[in-house]
């Protein structure tokens, strides 16, 4: 299946970069590009494409803001957020906004390629550098463990992953959207500090979730 990808950077340099990146990979397709907060959320409602790649740093209507109305208007779309910003708090804003995927500019192109099979795919990816920092989450048992920040709903989703369901079936056996699965995942991940799915699972058989 191809990947239909919109590119939304206010640098021309950057959206011809990635553009030429992009379709060089056999099943991306880039269908589309917004140079502005704006641009990307109609592109978002009038294109639909499976991950809408978007900067954070825009005029107008930066990318937050942007990835909240975009989750609004078209929640089938993905988000991947891309961009040079990677403080804890630019990373817990993007995904509490509804960006399922954090990654930055200068990573390597197949890391860039590999979130956005992820995000497509319904799945949460933080990349490395950013997992290593975002929210700097307990990674150790404290007095209530590394779980005690968790609502219960985000618990049960954890519970699932720990046993091995993916996104879809967790979303089935749950009765909700597999966007809602991966939205709390991301939200999960933040708070636990980790960077993606095996990581989380670890965390959580660690503290006796699972099978």
């Amino acid at each position: 299946m191809t990947i239909r990808v919109v590119l939304a950077d206010d640098h021309p340099v950057v959206r011809r970069g990635l553009t030429a990146m992009l379709r060089s990979t056999e099943d991306i397709d880039v269908v589309g590009e917004a140079v502005d907060g704006r641009e990307a959320v109609r592109a978002a409602v009038t294109l639909r494409p499976d991950v809408l790649v978007l900067d954070i740093n825009m005029p107008g209507l930066d990318g937050v803001a942007a990835a909240a109305e975009i989750r609004k208007a078209a929640p089938s779309v993905g988000i991947l957020m891309l961009t040079m910003l990677d403080d804890d708090e630019s990373v817990r804003a993007a995904l509490a906004a509804g960006a399922a995927g954090y990654a930055l500019k200068g990573d390597p192109a197949e890391r860039i390629v590999r979130a956005i099979h992820a995000v497509a795919d319904g799945d949460t990816v933080l990349t490395a550098g950013i997992a290593r920092s975002v929210l700097d989450g307990p990674r150790t048992s404290g007095p209530s463990g590394p779980l005690a920040g968790l609502t219960p709903r985000e618990l049960r989703i954890l519970e699932l992953l720990a046993d091995g369901l993916t996104t879809l079936a967790i979303s089935r056996k749950l009765g909700v959207a597999t966007k809602t699965v991966s939205n709390t995942l991301s939200t999960i991940f933040a708070k636990l500090g980790v960077g993606n799915r095996t990581e989380a699972a670890l965390v959580a058989r660690r503290a006796g979730l699972g099978e």
